[in-house]
């Protein structure tokens, strides 16, 4: 572990700059990229989603996960709750506003508790792909094994539990022999294994004949490409911008405290504006990457794209089923995701576990285990009841994750002492500076508002903004 760097209490930090890059980009890299982010594209318009989606990356999220690192570096503190805490104190402003915090560490538990739930159905298909569950079942039949794998939610809750131990377990480990080497070792690999299957799915795409919406003679490939990036602007409406908005807080893992608790463990030689800037693009990138290793086969299947969070445990494994040597495809398909998951997982336990070590004193084994003892209790719900995840899902994504990425360019852009901020603002051009810190003065917290408002409105009260 690097040693602690003058002025901090001495908590763990990163072993270097690679080291939390990865950490960082694993943590927003998970199944929001290829699970959430494909059924939230397939059901909102494909191009139309992913413009706005990309819109609010830049402009929302970068600020957002910027503000996040600057509270967590500007602390001494190890904990988001205590930094933001801090950072009050420091600069002559309420405490009240680590609310910012408690909302984040709060969502991200409650996000895991539904998380695992869906890493535990993933974990689940990929012994169905390896034994032959699906040879020989028609479209229908294999589409009907999700239905009954959730229908049995006792056949889920192993798998469940399992992922839940091995997170805990992982971060119990600490900051570098857990977290940072999960991140080192699962994201190369992540990496290799969606460029294959996306290069693989393009082939298929390709050769594969199919038919535009006008009746035109293309392939799927070009169908799929047209479909993500050829946006139809009348699609574009309130529904879709909410939409966007958790998409992009939920794959990058702002707003849950996350990244503040990663920003703790920062030293000073790391640039924040450019590192927010390299994991915010990354992990859109991904999403993209993820999009063309799905939507290619899906359209040369002739599948529904708009099968939500059916099209990727119901539709997909239709299509990968059938191709040749689809029985092994698939299952690396699934091991692709998990591998995903478990490096968002960890980071979405972290905030709580390094809280309770502040607090209390106890030993990281102790706040991990005990964490994911809680976790365990509260997902259990959502592995009984899909209502139950809705609802969480619903809570995190359109109420608790927004407000505490809003507070938390309020608080930066508005309250933070001006030479706090600008002490880890270093690192860029100063016109970059002012360009991301107008984003998160102004840009930021207007978007975030109007879109919060619109979506429970839209969510809760069944009132769209757009008629």
């Amino acid at each position: 572990m690097a040693a602690p760097i003058a002025g901090t209490t001495g908590h763990e930090q990163w072993s270097s700059r690679l080291g939390f890059l990865m950490a960082a980009v694993g943590s927003s890299v998970g199944l929001g990229n290829l699970w959430r982010f494909s059924a939230e594209a397939g059901q909102n318009g494909g191009g139309a989603f992913v413009l706005v989606y990309m819109l609010c990356v830049i402009f929302i999220g970068i600020p957002v996960l910027m503000s996040e690192y600057i509270i967590g570096r500007g602390s001494d503190a190890a904990s988001a709750v205590n930094s933001a805490t801090d950072l009050a104190k420091r600069s002559g402003v309420s405490t009240r506003w680590s609310l910012l915090a408690w909302i984040g560490m709060i969502a991200a538990f409650l996000v895991l508790c539904f998380y695992s739930v869906v890493a535990g159905w993933v974990i689940a298909y990929i012994p169905k792909f390896l034994f032959g569950a699906f040879n020989g079942l028609d479209a229908k039949e294999i589409a009907g094994q999700f239905g009954t794998l959730i229908g049995e939610p006792m056949a889920v809750l192993p798998y469940f539990t399992a992922f839940i131990v091995l997170t805990a377990w992982l971060v119990s480990r600490g900051v570098n022999k857990g977290i940072e080497w999960a991140a080192k070792f699962l994201m190369p690999i992540f990496f290799l294994l969606l460029a294959g299957l996306a290069l693989y799915s393009l082939y298929i795409g390709f050769t594969t004949e199919a038919l535009t919406d006008s009746g035109e003679k293309t392939n799927a490939a070009t169908k799929a490409l047209t479909f993500m990036y050829s946006p139809d602007f009348s699609a574009i409406n309130a529904s879709v911008a909410v939409s966007a908005l958790g998409q992009a807080f939920f794959s990058i893992g702002i707003g849950s405290a996350i990244m503040i608790t990663y920003g703790s463990y920062l030293t000073k030689d790391v640039s924040i504006p450019k590192s927010a800037i390299i994991v915010a693009l990354t992990d859109s990138g991904v999403a993209l990457v993820a999009g063309m290793a799905i939507f290619p086969i899906v359209f040369a299947h002739g599948l529904a794209v708009n099968s939500g969070a059916g099209l990727f445990f119901q539709t997909l494994p239709v299509a990968l089923v059938s191709a040749e040597g689809g029985q092994y495809i698939g299952a690396a398909f699934f091991i692709l995701a998990i591998f995903a998951a478990v490096t968002s997982s960890i980071s979405l336990l972290e905030p709580a576990v390094s809280w309770l070590m502040d607090k209390t004193g106890i030993s990281r084994r102790e706040a991990a285990f005990g964490f994911g003892f809680f976790i365990w209790a509260v997902g259990s719900g959502a592995v009984f009841s899909q209502a139950h995840l809705g609802f969480l899902d619903t809570l995190t994504g359109t109420v608790m994750l927004p407000i505490s990425g809003l507070m938390v360019v309020l608080f930066v852009g508005w309250r933070m002492k001006k030479a706090l901020v600008n002490d880890e603002m270093g690192g860029v051009s100063p016109a970059l500076q002012n360009l991301l810190m107008f984003l998160v003065r102004f840009v930021a917290p207007i978007f975030v508002t109007i879109i919060l408002i619109a979506g429970v409105l839209e969510k809760y009260f069944g009132i769209s903004l757009t008629g």
